[in-house]
């Protein structure tokens, strides 16, 4: 990556910082999303470092490489940066990108809606901005179809015991755990347990539970944990925070139970969330569901309608929430620079970051 210079737009959705890369789209190759992504992580796994890692990230970063469409009819592609390597969708981050590239006059903006279709390697992903005064007042995603793979997996946790866990898709495959049931509140002064106890579940499912993509095989495992406020009730918040692993997690080694917390409540994790919540006949089509973050934040979304996935019961989510352009920035690596890969230090990282 040396001598390349990045063009970037910071945004964060609802308290989760987004890192808009415009200008990464001839590093990637690929005929289809599904390539592009399986090549970001072949190949481009220094530029996401570059990116993410000190001096010029932090552990709670995230990013977004915004790339010319492939599929017919979009109007730009996306892959996702991770701590812990390249997704094919995220909510928080599509919201930050639809933003990025609405203000930034990529695409035209026009008041009071601006449609976009975004490609992905789980499919093609409708954007609706909300636009006044020249600004993205929110974006609703209406994301890919979820569903559910199994409810109450007795996942044996490290540390924790049989703990009965929902493994579902919303963009992304997740395990799902009510916090109470792990006996820990979700507050955000509990970070550091919460981050500790996600990473050990993800640990668990990575090793007892076998998903797939019906449609994309090659997406084929767990990559995220969601610690929720457990069964819905009236008058109690729905709160949970998903925990973003940033390194590889060993079972003998519990110093690399580690991660951050999604500060926004999770765009793919509320979709994934919303279908294991109809499964359970706790969520109609149509109702309103309110999904708090760690930090408070909130994203709305509403299942429109179901579908099948391969044969399996889906649900239709839209999420909707609010992203801000923060400030824009050139990345770079100097040729002589100590550091073209950045680095992490235990104090705050993993000692195995990814």
């Amino acid at each position: 990556m040396t001598g390349v210079v990045f063009d970037t737009v910071e945004v964060h959705a609802e308290g989760e910082p987004g890192r808009v890369v415009l200008n990464a789209d001839a590093l990637v190759r690929g005929s289809t999303m599904a390539e592009r992504l399986a090549y970001c992580r072949a190949h481009l796994d220094d530029l996401r470092r570059t990116l993410l890692h000190e001096p010029r990230g932090y552990p709670g970063l995230c990013g977004v490489l915004v790339l010319s469409p492939v599929t017919p009819g979009a109007d730009f592609g996306i892959v996702v940066l991770e701590q812990g390597g390249f997704t094919p969708m995220s909510g928080s981050n599509t919201m930050c990108a639809v933003t990025a590239v609405l203000e930034t006059g990529m695409l035209p903006l026009r008041e009071p809606i601006t449609e976009v279709a975004i490609d992905t390697a789980v499919g093609v992903v409708r954007a609706v901005a909300r636009v006044s005064g020249g600004k993205v007042i929110s974006v609703s995603v209406v994301n890919v179809p979820a569903f559910v793979v199994e409810l109450d997996v007795p996942l044996d946790v490290p540390g924790v015991g049989v703990v009965p866990t929902d493994i579902v898709f919303g963009g992304q495959f997740f395990a799902q755990v009510a916090a109470a049931d792990c006996a820990i509140e979700l507050r955000p002064e509990n970070g550091r347990q919460l981050a500790r106890l996600g990473a050990a579940i993800k640990l668990a499912a990575r090793e007892q539970v076998v998903v797939a993509h019906p449609d994309n095989p090659e997406i084929d495992r767990v990559d995220l944990v969601m610690l929720h406020s457990g069964p819905r009730r009236p008058g109690k918040q729905d709160r949970n925070t998903v925990v973003i692993t940033n390194g590889p997690l060993r079972a003998d080694d519990a110093s690399t139970w580690t991660g951050a917390l999604d500060r926004s409540p999770c765009g793919t994790g509320t979709s994934a969330r919303m279908a294991a919540l109809h499964s359970r006949g706790e969520l109609a089509i149509g109702e309103e569901f309110r999904h708090h973050s760690i930090i408070g934040s909130e994203f709305k979304g509403v299942l429109t309608g179901t579908t099948l996935v391969g044969g399996r019961p889906a649900v239709l989510p839209t999420v909707t929430g609010r992203a801000w352009i923060t400030g824009r920035a050139q990345w770079t690596v100097d040729e002589t620079d100590l550091f073209p890969t950045g680095y992490t230090v235990g104090d705050i990282w993993s000692s195995q970051t990814a």
